[in-house]
């Protein structure tokens, strides 16, 4: 065996085959384990809910891996840091709980990755109760929730979109803008907004006032 490749293997001479499959099989288990508690703890339902639980079981074993390969190694860190920073996400966060969720998977995946086994072990608990006591509460809607997502199509001649916003402040609880692009091959502004509409507001009217809004060109709400 060439001496580049015997020193390779001689570096994780420390982490023995058990103990890497141990903390793997730990990682995975205590990801698991997140995942649940989000799932029992949320009030979402659909696509999005599934994918983020599936995101936290890998963090967890991801995180695992690359602390067991950073270890005690100062420069290793810095290494991987700098790899790591080419990765860009773009996806935007709509709910706060849920970033706490993925530095969950983070903190309980470096854990175990770094052999501190018995940190997880307590703190997955207390971190349960604490997601369990500041769940999100069932409102007295028809669906159980008052959030959706807004979405509509503005002619370009209409950049500004501060006649559709004093509707939205005088009709709902709250708003806030997710995302503007373009649709239609760029002939139509196309504005996704995060909203709560008001105990005993009906979503009907509100969407009908929107569209009857001069340069609104469709209006689609979706429950979440």
């Amino acid at each position: 065996m060439p001496d580049w490749l015997r020193g390779s293997f001689e570096g994780d001479a420390h982490l023995t085959l058990t103990t890497i499959a141990t903390r793997q099989v730990a990682a995975l288990a205590f990801g698991c384990v997140v995942a649940a508690i989000f799932r029992f703890t949320t009030s979402k339902s659909g696509e999005g809910p599934r994918s983020l639980m599936a995101t936290l079981v890998l963090l967890s074993v991801l995180i695992s891996m690359i602390s067991s390969v950073i270890g005690d190694n100062v420069a290793r860190a810095f290494s991987l840091v700098g790899a790591l920073s080419i990765v860009r996400f773009r996806t935007v966060v709509e709910d706060t709980r849920d970033t706490a969720f993925v530095i969950f998977a983070v903190g309980v995946g470096m854990a175990v990755g770094a052999g501190y086994f018995l940190m997880p072990l307590i703190c997955v608990p207390v971190a349960a109760l604490a997601a369990f006591l500041y769940r999100p509460r069932p409102t007295g809607s028809a669906w159980g929730s008052r959030e959706g997502m807004l979405t509509l199509r503005i002619g370009t001649a209409f950049a500004s979109a501060a006649f559709v916003e004093e509707v939205l402040g005088r009709r709902l609880d709250r708003w806030r803008l997710t995302a503007v692009g373009t649709a239609r091959q760029g002939a139509a502004l196309e504005r996704t907004y995060a909203v709560r509409q008001r105990e005993g507001e009906e979503v009907a009217p509100i969407v009908a006032e929107l569209n009857a809004l001069e340069g609104v060109q469709s209006v689609e709400w979706r429950q979440v």
